[in-house]
């Protein structure tokens, strides 16, 4: 008779944690904390304001403040590359502008 009682026991409390899991809300994953950006597909070619550089690249938005980034990529791919060399490239990113996200009226 005990050992019935004992057995129902467990199973009551595995099926009980178990339900905690399922019902419990899943946590967002995340790539980057502290940064909410919308990086544009494929790559597009990036103007400097200033006029003096234009390299393809990606585009990458702030979701936040609005401000626009863009990462030259030195080559027409999704990332930098640069076939001169065997060491990794650091894309550094250039500011394009700012989108004024409070002008937005219903």
């Amino acid at each position: 008779m005990r050992t019935d009682l004992y057995t129902k026991t467990v199973l009551t409390v595995i099926a009980a944690l178990l339900a905690t899991l399922v019902l419990r809300s899943p946590q967002c994953a995340r790539a980057q904390s502290g940064y909410d950006v919308f990086i544009e597909p494929g790559y597009t070619s990036l103007h400097k304001p200033d006029g003096t550089m234009q390299v393809p690249g990606k585009v990458v938005v702030d979701r936040l403040t609005g401000d626009i980034w863009g990462f030259p990529t030195l080559s027409g791919g999704e990332y930098p590359v640069d076939t001169t060399s065997t060491k990794p490239v650091v894309s550094t990113p250039m500011y394009l502008g700012k989108f004024d996200f409070s002008a937005m009226k219903k």
